[in-house]
């Protein structure tokens, strides 16, 4: 009776988690930020490349195609024969009008190469404003015009996205599921509670006195998530970070299934450093799962198929406002119905994820502190 009892009340918290869920959503939706077209300060974007893909020009193209009176585009690459060089400079060819920078520089100021290429871009910007952005993100020519609005508030220090999925694949496609209708859930759901406090790597516009002020990228230069802290320290140092209602097109290539349950794990025990208490937290919303549990645990029994059939329900409306409605992401549009077995293969993992602090990231084996820095692990 005891597990029977436990099961249901998991159920139950999912299902109030899913109904906010949907509530945190619709408020999201219903209030726009408004575009003042006067405001429009000049900025700098800084794009960190590692390798290239087949859309890895057409993403990068969209940022040079901005109805937007002036900004810089400095592009920050670690090797010299690395191939998103000469892509570069196609699109320095193709767009005369933008300015566009290429900085090569195979300098690390810390474990998190990624950064490293940041920090070397930063030297070059010319602007106060900086738009960072991950090269499988691609965008819409008023993007410039829509993200920097809330920036009309001193106060307001960094401005993050959520993201709708572009997927190829099936294996991209579960990924895409479970960004779209439950990842993006909770950063909604912590927007209504108490407003975020980090920052999505999608997009993220800090002011440079703010970047400044936590200490640069060599802050951050030894962190994985450090997207994360660079929403997470400016919260820390007073300034408000906004989540802008325009939603960027994340990329997702071909993956096979293995390299993106690693990138899962990886992604899970990050969390788990960086949010211990929100990671823990997640078994609140693993409504799919219980409700299988106390099916079977109640013998198949009245109570059992009640409390699926609600849970399952709820879960599926509540992917459908955040992902079809909120989102307009295709792949939750034609794929909802995968939601369940993304609910049961993320569970395992999140499970999984509370084990170890080992990740594989770019072909290093490295080690995650309790702060989530990273460490290589000597072979």
């Amino acid at each position: 009776m005891s597990v029977i009892v436990l099961t249901a009340s998991f159920c139950l918290s999912a299902v109030l988690f899913y109904c906010y869920g949907i509530y945190a959503a619709i408020a999201f939706r219903r209030y726009p930020y408004p575009v003042n077209p006067e405001f429009h300060p000049p900025l700098t974007i800084l794009k960190p490349l590692c390798g290239i893909d087949e859309e890895t020009y057409t993403n990068l193209a969209s940022f040079c195609q901005q109805y937007y009176p002036e900004y810089q585009i400095v592009f920050g690459v670690r090797d010299f024969i690395d191939p998103s060089i000469e892509i570069v400079e196609r699109l320095i060819q193709q767009f005369p009008h933008v300015d566009i920078s290429l900085v090569v520089k195979d300098e690390i100021i810390g474990t998190n190469l990624k950064v490293s290429n940041l920090a070397h871009a930063f030297t070059t910007a010319k602007h106060d404003i900086l738009v960072i952005a991950d090269s499988d993100i691609r965008v819409d020519r008023d993007y410039l015009q829509k993200i920097i609005q809330p920036l009309t508030d001193q106060g307001v220090g960094v401005v993050t996205c959520l993201y709708r999925s572009l997927a190829q694949g099936w294996v991209a496609t579960l990924d895409g599921i479970g960004t779209a209708t439950d990842f993006h859930t909770g950063v909604l759901v912590s927007n209504q509670l108490e407003g975020i406090k980090f920052a999505l790597g999608s997009t993220i516009v800090i002011r440079k006195q703010v970047l400044e002020k936590i200490g640069g990228f060599k802050a951050i230069a030894d962190y994985l998530a450090d997207d994360f802290q660079l929403g997470y320290l400016p919260a820390q140092a007073g300034y408000k970070v906004i989540l802008s209602n325009y939603i960027v097109d994340h990329v997702l290539g071909t993956s096979s299934l293995s390299d993106t349950i690693k990138r899962q794990i990886r992604w899970a025990r990050c969390i788990r450093v960086s949010r211990p208490w929100g990671y823990l937290g997640l078994v609140f919303t693993y409504g799919t799962v219980f409700s299988l549990l106390l099916l079977i645990t109640s013998g198949g029994s009245i109570l059992g198929w009640t409390a699926l059939v609600i849970t399952w329900g709820m879960r599926l409306v509540m992917g459908w406002v955040v992902g079809v409605k909120v989102l307009h992401d295709p792949v939750a549009k034609k794929f909802l119905w995968l939601i369940p077995l993304r609910d049961l293969l993320h569970f395992f993992i999140w499970c999984y994820g509370f084990f170890g602090n080992t990740i594989e990231w770019r072909g290093q084996r490295m080690k995650l502190t309790h702060e989530g820095k990273l460490v290589v692990i000597s072979i």
